[in-house]
Formats: structure tokens, C-alpha cells, sequence
């Protein structure tokens, strides 16, 4: 009996720092039950991102320039 397809698990990261998205999205790209939905550098975009790709599960910085990460 085939094994049912497992969902992946959507994440979305928000970070102000390029390089912090870069290292996040290429360590979550090598694990197999993850999919990185998307990326925004600032909490402002984060947020209407999030509300628009419903993401499992959100990576977000504490401070950032326009709105904070909590």
C-alpha cells in the first residue's frame, strides 16, 4: 500500500538582514518536509504576507525597521 503524500510544512521568514533570509531559506530548503512560502525584510510586509499565504509557520525578527517582530 503506497504511502499517503506527507504536507509539507509552509514557513515564512522575515528578517531586516539579507543574509540572515539567505542562510535561513538555503538551511530550510535541505530539510524535506519544508517549504519556504516566502521571505519579507521588514514586519509590514511580513504581516500582509502572512495573512495572504497563510504559512505554517513564521520565522520573524524581534526588531525591524516599520513594525517589530512581537
Amino acid at each position: 500500500m503506497p504511502e499517503a503524500p506527507v504536507k509539507k510544512i509552509s514557513v515564512l521568514i522575515v528578517d531586516d538582514h539579507a543574509i540572515v533570509r539567505q542562510g535561513l531559506r538555503t538551511f530550510l530548503e535541505l530539510q524535506d518536509d519544508i517549504l519556504v512560502a516566502g521571505e519579507a525584510e521588514n514586519g509590514r510586509a511580513g504581516v500582509e504576507m502572512a495573512a495572504r499565504l497563510r504559512p505554517d509557520v513564521v520565522l520573524m525578527d524581534l526588531v525591524m525597521p516599520e513594525v517589530d517582530g512581537i
